[in-house]
């Protein structure tokens, strides 16, 4: 593949600290997105800060709004439905993206969020960034992901849904 100059909305490489969002139902269904870039690969909503002090909650609010239109603060999603993990992944960037990034960056960390949405909430995709998408219980959403990182995720849902349920009582 070609050199590429590394991009982002601000003209800058990409800064390598993430936010992954595990997109579900309160019965365990997962939003999962096909990249437009590489058709075949499924994924929870992902993205990087815009800025070096950006907060990574703001990046999960951001990235949610962007590529799914949902708005985290609205009545059907309040705020408190985004959730920390308190899940952070250091992983290798594929070679077919490090282009994104300043030369010798080959690490990304990543924060892992929890959103709860209602069954039915409506999906908008960013078309330039997502062909489709599909719901589907956590451990075939776990399966089809590309990312091992994004399936670990995923795997941990059981956990969160059953804190969640304490929490409620």
């Amino acid at each position: 593949m070609p050199s590429l100059p590394p991009v982002s909305v601000s003209g800058h490489s990409k800064i390598p600290e993430s936010v992954l969002v595990v997109i579900h139902t309160a019965d365990g269904q997962v939003l999962l997105l096909e990249r437009a870039d590489q058709p075949g690969f499924w994924q929870s909503v992902t993205g990087s800060k815009d800025a070096p002090d950006e907060l990574t909650v703001d990046t999960a609010r951001r990235e949610v709004a962007e590529e799914t239109g949902i708005v985290v603060g609205t009545e059907a999603v309040p705020e408190n439905a985004l959730r920390d993990w308190a899940l952070r992944n250091v992983y290798e960037i594929y070679p077919v993206w490090r282009h994104r990034y300043a030369d010798g960056v080959t690490h990304n960390t990543e924060q892992v969020f929890g959103l709860t949405v209602p069954a039915g909430t409506p999906v908008t995709l960013a078309p330039r960034e997502h062909l489709q998408h599909v719901w589907l219980p956590w451990r075939e959403a776990a399966d089809r992901c590309f990312s091992p990182s994004n399936a670990e995720a995923i795997l941990h849902l059981p956990r969160h849904l059953l804190q969640s349920e304490r929490a409620a009582r």
